[in-house]
């Protein structure tokens, strides 16, 4: 297929925590963080975010890796989704992950990363020569060769939530479109997203990708939290 490219405003979208907050959000965000069980726990972890914890429910729920599986996390960073699954894929049975942010990234045993925007036509480049093709490879001549593609990604929240979900929905996008180009038939692909007006097109274009389509809420979510986390598993296709 032709690689479409999306592209996306970077003032006004960005990851997890870029935002600056008013002194009482401040002290109302750290007494929540102080009462969270996972970041807790995440402290006390090999983990670098609460966050992978989620990942860590999706796959007990989900069976989304098997050791060998090649990965795509996109919006990677600080890293505790790729964690989760170069452990689950394990370097050493051949499993590989490959994680794109446009934050640095400190390394990670069993992953490559690439920093850059995913809308890129050099990203894409950088990708398809890591998962070994020629560097005069085309995109759209790219083989599949991912099988599960990952997507943590969220905006910068404004507190309009017609806006934020419109925005998170854009996100999911552009991680689906590199589904589309890159995942092997069979492959699973997850994001995360606002509930909105806009969910139910998405959900129907899935299920026409995918062989099941299911809407997930992990325990590690805030329960005051809007997010779920689309998950589409058995992409249709031959080969």
């Amino acid at each position: 297929m032709l690689w479409i490219r999306l592209g996306y405003p970077h003032a006004s979208l960005s990851f997890l925590g870029s935002r600056q907050a008013s002194t009482s959000s401040s002290k109302a965000w750290l007494a929540r963080q102080m009462r969270d069980p996972y970041v807790k726990a995440a402290a006390s972890s090999p983990y670098r975010a609460r966050s992978a914890f989620k990942l860590l429910q999706l796959q007990e729920k989900y069976r989304l890796f098997t050791p060998g599986s090649r990965v795509l996390d996109c919006g990677a960073s600080p890293g505790g989704w790729s964690q989760v699954a170069a452990q689950a894929v394990g370097k050493s049975s051949g499993g590989r992950v490959l994680a794109v942010d446009l934050l640095p990234m400190q390394p990670i045993p069993g992953v490559d990363f690439i920093q850059g925007d995913l809308a890129a036509l050099e990203v894409q480049q950088k990708l398809i020569n890591l998962l070994g093709h020629s560097s005069s490879t085309a995109v759209a001549d790219a083989k599949p060769s991912i099988h599960v593609v990952l997507s943590d990604m969220a905006p910068s929240m404004t507190g309009n939530k017609q806006v934020d979900h419109a925005r998170s929905m854009h996100l999911c996008e552009l991680a689906l479109a590199w589904a589309e180009t890159f995942l092997l038939p069979g492959g699973h692909f997850v994001c995360k997203y606002f509930m909105g007006s806009e969910d139910l097109e998405l959900r129907n274009r899935l299920r026409s990708l995918f062989q099941k389509v299911s809407i997930h809420k992990p325990a590690a979510s805030r329960k005051d939290s809007s997010e779920y986390y689309l998950v589409a598993q058995v992409r249709k296709g031959s080969g």
